[in-house]
């Protein structure tokens, strides 16, 4: 079994595997996870009740797929493109943030999302045979 999550926002359902990190492991121990959408750019964040120290490997710039936890807003990030302080095409939060999960999720549908819309964060297993 692997650790995963499973975020709802609309119709949109992102399932997200966990990596070994201390900031997973806290964010799967604090799940569900109930909060409304803030939007930045090409980014959707909402705030969390977990609080977690900026980790050595902290970034700035993210890859798409990588979900984040913003340490500075006691956030989860989710970046999918330009934010206002992009420079190119990359995707760069507003300031380092702790990679926690990655999905295959097309992460470029959630361009519609707007602030304020819920967002439901819950444990989810993979069961591999």
């Amino acid at each position: 079994m692997r650790r995963s999550c499973k975020i709802v926002i609309n119709n949109f359902e992102i399932i997200a595997e966990l990596n070994n990190s201390s900031t997973a492991s806290k964010i799967w121990n604090s799940l569900p996870i109930s909060s409304k959408i803030k939007t930045w750019g090409h980014e959707i964040y909402f705030h969390t009740s977990v609080s977690v120290e900026i980790e050595e490997k902290a970034r700035d710039v993210v890859q798409l797929g990588e979900i984040v936890y913003w340490p500075t807003g006691k956030a989860i990030a989710i970046g999918f493109g330009k934010t206002p302080i992009s420079e190119g095409n990359e995707i760069r939060l507003a300031s380092k943030c702790n990679v926690w999960a990655n999905t295959r999720f097309d992460l470029k549908k959630l361009i519609n999302i707007n602030q304020g819309e819920n967002v439901l964060v819950e444990q989810y297993i993979i069961k591999y045979e």
